[in-house]
């Protein structure tokens, strides 16, 4: 008896334990529906934070949040005032009759009014060097820079600026000023993200996002000739002039320069490294110093080449002046050498022998190779500073 009364326990208690295995399978009892869905949210929660990862920054960058954050405070309006003169705009000062009867005496003078420009910057130094873009100071009288953390705008003293580069340095007194730190734009690729930051029709601190959408672009937009541009979609518009492109490290990459206004979300931004390069000579001689020939080209085509009688093929830079007093004059190159190369190396066109020069510096001695009259001359040259 007591052997079966045993048994039937033993039976009953395994019937209990697999009718609630299966129970539980069905309804969930509140501890293991608890359990369960805790599991269940750490699996979607890790798959979450895997998805995001793949949209987070890299190693040793930021987000744009963070970046907008720290290089704000850097980053300056510019407001540039001209001088205009003013009519006084009464009609009978410039009617004949009046004249007549009250002589020229009774003309009154015009009045000097100012015209605001406006433009961005970004703080460069802690005693307050700034970089902004040539044309928003061009033939400016008076220059003022606003930061965030002041009411007040400052004067701005011009240190330098070049106007074919387009890039001017500005100078606020003062000092411990926050700044940006200057990136490296050959290491830019097409693809990475960019942020623009800038004033917008005169909308202050507005960022934009994008990405670098080509590199190298040369635009003409007026008499300015940009050769080595950054292209981007991130938005630039009016008032972004001279502003920052800042990388995902928050280091500014490029100048946000123009923008294309017959197409959308095109704009283009002055390679860092090109600033990098002139920095010094703006802000300690006002002014870049570029080493100099003194000589009017153009390119050799089969039509020139027919003019002078010479093989349809010939290739070269056609000098068609050589200025007075000049480091060319001085060497003995004269109208209608043909440069076929400089230092040995092969010269098609006037852009080869400017992108040539470009490279080397003031004092610096060269040899340029011409066809003076059939004959090949190597004529030795020291470049000088261009005046």
């Amino acid at each position: 008896m007591r052997k079966s009364f045993l048994g039937y326990g033993v039976i009953i208690v395994l019937a209990f334990l697999l009718g609630g295995a299966v129970v539980a399978n069905n309804t969930e009892t509140p501890f293991l529906s608890g359990l369960l869905g805790t599991q269940k949210e750490a699996a979607v929660s890790a798959q979450d934070e895997a998805q995001q990862a793949a949209f987070l920054p890299g190693a040793g960058q930021m987000g744009v949040a963070d970046i907008v954050e720290k290089a704000s405070p850097a980053v300056v309006n510019i407001e540039a005032r001209f001088k205009v003169n003013v009519n006084p705009g009464n009609p009978f000062f410039n009617d004949p009759f009046f004249r007549e009867f009250f002589g020229d005496d009774f003309e009154m003078q015009p009045k000097s009014q100012y015209q605001t420009g406006i433009g961005t910057g970004f703080i460069i130094s802690k005693d307050g060097y700034i970089v902004t873009n040539q044309h928003v100071i061009n033939n400016a009288d008076q220059v003022y820079v606003k930061l965030t953390d002041k009411k007040q705008s400052l004067p701005a003293q011009v240190v330098g600026q070049d106007y074919e580069l387009d890039l001017a340095v500005l100078k606020i007194e003062g000092s411990g000023y926050p700044t940006l730190p200057m990136g490296d734009s050959n290491r830019m690729r097409v693809g990475d993200f960019v942020l623009a930051i800038g004033q917008p029709y005169g909308l202050d601190h507005t960022v934009t996002t994008g990405v670098v959408s080509a590199k190298g672009r040369p635009i003409t937009i007026g008499d300015r000739n940009y050769k080595n541009l950054i292209q981007t979609d991130a938005a630039i518009n009016p008032g972004n002039s001279g502003g920052p492109l800042v990388n995902m490290k928050g280091e500014v990459i490029a100048i946000n320069t123009a923008v294309n206004v017959q197409a959308q979300d095109i704009g283009f931004a002055i390679p860092i490294n090109t600033a990098k390069g002139v920095l010094k000579d703006l802000m300690t001689s006002g002014k870049v110093i570029r080493p100099y020939m003194g000589i009017r080209m153009i390119d050799m085509t089969p039509d020139v080449a027919a003019q002078l009688q010479l093989d349809s093929t010939a290739e070269g830079a056609l000098i068609v002046e050589v200025i007075e007093g000049s480091p060319a004059a001085k060497a003995g190159l004269q109208y209608l050498d043909l440069i076929t190369a400089i230092d040995k190396k092969k010269i098609s066109s006037g852009t080869d022998v400017q992108d040539f020069i470009e490279k080397k510096k003031v004092g610096q001695k060269i040899t340029i190779q011409v066809l003076r009259k059939g004959k090949k001359i190597d004529i030795p040259l020291t470049l000088q500073a261009k005046p």
